[in-house]
């Protein structure tokens, strides 16, 4: 078995509304999760998630606290995620939300408000209460630096 993939997330609302993405080709899926991806090695975590967050929405945006990490492992095939998911705002948001994602990987991004969510299938089931729930502690991105120098 491999060493697990470490991906970035970026949870990011909006006129109280929550981005998330579908990242399934023709529709294969009804699967919804935040935009992030994997980190890439050599590449910082809030580097890695301002990439992924713009190449998935066309977005950029200001990188908050780390205010959940998840873990999901599926047997039958060997994979196995951390995920790290960051409170965010972007800086602007498009009335026009025709961004195309260059590598292909995101079909559909879409801003849900909180009672849009039901009958909606996302990951993780934390997201709701991480979006619209009050306050959590959070790490600021000023602890993630890195311990040497």
């Amino acid at each position: 078995m491999s060493a697990p993939r470490l991906a970035v997330r970026a949870v990011l609302v909006h006129r109280d509304a929550l981005l998330l993405v579908n990242a399934f080709p023709d529709g294969k899926s009804d699967l919804w999760c935040t935009p992030g991806g994997g980190v890439e090695a050599g590449e910082s975590l809030t580097a890695n998630l301002h990439r992924e967050v713009f190449e998935e929405t066309g977005l950029r945006i200001r990188i908050g606290g780390l205010c959940h990490v998840s873990e999901f492992q599926n047997a039958a095939t060997g994979f196995h995620q951390v995920e790290m998911f960051f409170h965010a705002e972007a800086d602007t948001v498009p009335a026009s939300f025709d961004w195309q994602d260059p590598t292909g990987v995101v079909t559909a991004r879409r801003f849900f408000r909180q009672g849009d969510l039901q009958g909606v299938r996302f990951k993780p089931d934390i997201l709701p209460e991480l979006a619209f729930g009050p306050p959590r502690p959070v790490l600021t991105p000023g602890a993630l630096v890195p311990m040497a120098r």
